[in-house]
């Protein structure tokens, strides 16, 4: 460590990496009138070295290697911004074993690998930053970790991918199918070629497993997070969603109570006049419920080069502050605890329900039957259109009930020779409806 300051090294110079070196070379100055001591970029390392970025750089910072980084005496901080889990796992290994603290934005490697890099981290007595992991330019790791370190976290719902929301505002606006949706974020450059990760679900559930570490002290547990996409989300749905005075949105959730803990990423019905149901567009919103502050909620750009940027060099000069101080900073996260992961079986909650039945009668009482028999009762009800003997929509809106119950129900509906289609259900969250 340089006894006037500190010194950073990036390895990886594509969006987040030009962010973070922009802010950190425009920003020098702030920087060091706020830290009382100077953080200086001393190099970056990238495959692609010719590429313009956009952004002048002091000659000879930027290398091909990514050894000149790792190796280097002088650099006291890494910042991984390269993504993906190789080689990123070992570029940030490597770091924490030449005794370097690391600053990463890696939401994938983390919920998957994060446990034994902690414990790397641990061993080799360094820090790990990852604030920009989720959420972009919101600072919800700092909140749950330090501003709302006094409470017991309730609950988290969260609207963490900026793609998704993008894809289901333009459905619910503009009455969209899902693929013309798609199609429009990806000329956009809010979805990649290969969307998987955002409209399966799994980079929420990739930040969800941190938030829930934090949370609750558990284990990173990406493999026990529920996750589904919303690839079978329709204009009608949407248009049903409405009429009941409720909006869609890939939620990302996490409860706990009686020691249990709810890990789950699927569309979901939230009321229209709730704040988290008006954040729309490729905006990222997290409500956190604590049980001394009560309920919060957190918005702002979830991507981006300078947002995500932002987070980066907030954790650079947190662990740059606490080095000067020689503390210790924030210890890993995660301890021994009693709390187990629910299934997705064992969640309560309330559900809508769209079948395509066939106008006959009897047809409501022969599903109703069903849904009595598994413990499921209905709040309303709505049918479209009347097509003697021909199929039309019939949707239902339950009270709560337990995620077993539904699908054994569906099972038997399912079977029912008045039925044309397979059943279509969202989980529901909000006050029960009366």
């Amino acid at each position: 460590m340089a006894k006037d300051g500190i010194s950073v090294g990036i390895i990886g110079f594509g969006t987040v990496g030009t962010g973070a070196a922009r802010i950190l070379l425009e920003n020098a100055d702030l920087l060091r009138q706020r830290l009382g001591f100077p953080v200086r970029l001393k190099r970056i390392a990238d495959i692609d070295t010719k590429k313009d970025r956009g952004i002048t750089l002091p000659k000879g910072m930027l290398r091909a290697d990514a050894n000149e980084v790792l190796n280097d005496p002088e650099i006291d901080i890494v910042a991984e911004l390269i993504g993906g889990t190789r080689p990123a796992r070992d570029f940030i290994v490597g770091a924490i074993r030449n005794k370097k603290h690391v600053v990463t934005a890696n939401k994938a490697l983390l919920a998957i690998e994060g446990n034994a890099i902690f414990k790397e981290a641990l061993r080799n007595g360094v820090q790990v930053g990852f604030e920009a992991s989720v959420a972009g330019g919101i600072p919800i790791i700092k909140v749950i970790r330090e501003g709302l370190i006094a409470n017991r976290i309730l609950s988290i719902y969260g609207i963490i991918n900026g793609t998704s929301n993008y894809i289901l505002t333009k459905m619910t606006d503009e009455g969209l199918e899902f693929d013309r949706a798609l199609k429009e974020a990806q000329r956009l450059g809010y979805a990649e070629a290969d969307p998987t990760f955002d409209i399966e679900g799994i980079d929420s559930a990739h930040k969800l497993t941190i938030l829930a570490s934090l949370a609750y002290g558990i284990p990173l547990s990406f493999d026990k997070v529920y996750k589904e996409g919303i690839t079978r989300i329709t204009p009608q749905d949407i248009e049903f969603a409405g009429e009941l005075g409720y909006k869609i949105k890939l939620l990302a959730i996490a409860k706990c109570a009686d020691k249990k803990v709810e890990l789950r990423v699927h569309p979901t019905m939230l009321p229209k006049d709730y704040l988290i149901s008006k954040v729309d567009g490729v905006f990222n919103a997290i409500y956190v419920e604590g049980d001394a502050v009560g309920d919060t909620l957190y918005y702002g750009r979830g991507a981006g080069d300078m947002p995500t940027g932002s987070a980066v060099v907030s954790d650079i000069c947190d662990i740059a502050k606490n080095m000067m101080s020689n503390a210790k900073g924030t210890p890993v996260f995660f301890t021994k605890t009693a709390l187990r992961v629910k299934d997705i079986t064992e969640i309560e909650s309330m559900y809508y329900f769209r079948f395509s039945a066939l106008d006959k009668p009897g047809v409501l009482s022969k599903i109703s039957g069903i849904l009595g028999k598994n413990n499921i009762s209905i709040a309303s009800v709505i049918q479209k259109g009347r097509r003697v003997g021909e199929a039309v929509p019939l949707v239902i809106l339950t009270h709560g009930a337990k995620e077993k119950d539904i699908l054994k129900a569906i099972a038997g509906i399912d079977r029912l020779p008045v039925l044309a289609a397979p059943t279509r259900y969202i989980r529901v969250e909000g006050p029960e409806t009366g």
